[in-house]
């Protein structure tokens, strides 16, 4: 049976460290404010004379995961390039990065899956193996915040949660008895309420798509309705759990952890309870890195493994996220 397995992790954050009293100096917050609804204490942003994008993240995220899979940029069959920050509005970020490997001809996917950029990502790849159509593929999660929220006090709902990060994972397919690698996966979406939590600007049903006046009303800015969002990630989270493990004919015992993304800790709380998780079965970095939507998860994973909680034949995580769009879903992926 074909199987899709992870060769090699990597991350990479700038060096740019903004604490929560940083922000002090922009708008009117606090530590405690920010710690007490988000769970965050720190982020970290890229330089701010600008001049890097989503795919200089993740260029230096995938040269890691690269060289710990043994791979070159040649091996690759397929890129996969999570973001909503692309580094232009088009072409994507994927192709940029396919350049900076060095590639030629190699082609490149950009998805726009917001938080649950990993989980698509990760389903995507496993398609593309199970069918034959790649055998190595490359996926990155990267995003570039900073630059694009309104570091004020009326953008400040929105920008204490995001941070800049990528993270990167080299899959590959394999033919093989055993029960490893991804076991399943489970997408949804619900449209209908996109716009609570959505980034207007540039917009192609707007005529022109960027004018003064518009970006007097500060549409350019991601606006977001924090209660619908924590309304529907509390009840999406547990829901998609649950049919994860169903569809993988597991239970949560089989779980050795979860490293859901990293949104806001209130949420992971909120849902962590609802499972009646204890404290070692979920995993949690958002103090550190805040908000890096498609770059999270895999961010975390590699954070896991370096941590050497990976210690085990068999060893099983689930990933759940839920996001913009809304987007939602999980996925199994067990350890040889």
């Amino acid at each position: 049976m074909k199987r899709t397995v992870i060769r090699g992790t990597g991350r990479y954050i700038p060096e740019r460290l903004v604490t929560n009293q940083d922000l002090t100096q922009w708008m009117d917050t606090s530590d405690e404010w920010i710690k007490q609804r988000t769970g965050i204490e720190q982020r970290y942003w890229v330089k701010e004379e600008g001049g890097v994008g989503a795919s200089d993240l993740g260029l230096e995220a995938s040269k890691i995961a690269l060289d710990r899979a043994g791979w070159k940029p040649e091996d690759l069959d397929l890129i996969i390039f999570a973001t909503l920050s692309p580094d232009i509005f088009f072409p994507g970020s994927g192709c940029l990065l396919q350049h900076k490997l060095g590639l030629e001809t190699t082609p490149a996917l950009d998805i726009r899956q917001q938080c649950t950029g990993f989980i698509y990502g990760m389903a995507t790849a496993d398609a593309y193996i199970r069918s034959n159509m790649a055998k190595r593929i490359l996926f990155v999660g990267s995003e570039v915040h900073s630059t694009g929220i309104d570091i004020s006090t009326r953008g400040r709902d929105v920008a204490v949660l995001f941070g800049d990060g990528a993270g990167a994972v080299c899959l590959e397919g394999i033919d093989t008895d055993e029960d490893i690698g991804i076991l399943t996966t489970v997408l949804h979406s619900q449209g209908k309420l996109a716009d609570g939590l959505m980034l207007e600007l540039p917009a192609s049903r707007l005529n022109p798509r960027i004018s003064v006046d518009i970006m007097n009303e500060a549409r350019q800015f991601p606006k977001m309705n924090g209660q619908i969002i924590f309304k529907h990630a509390v009840r999406r989270l547990p829901e998609v759990t649950k049919e994860t493990l169903e569809k993988a004919n597991l239970s949560i015992d089989d779980i050795d952890l979860i490293i859901p993304h990293q949104a806001n800790l209130r949420i992971n709380q909120a849902f962590q309870n609802t499972m009646n998780l204890p404290d070692e079965k979920i995993f949690n970095n958002i103090q550190r890195y805040g908000n890096t939507t498609a770059g999270s998860i895999p961010i975390a994973l590699d954070e896991v493994i370096e941590m050497n909680l990976v210690n085990k034949k068999n060893y099983t995580i689930l990933f759940v996220a839920f996001g913009a769009g809304l987007t939602w879903g999980g996925v199994v992926y067990r350890f040889a």
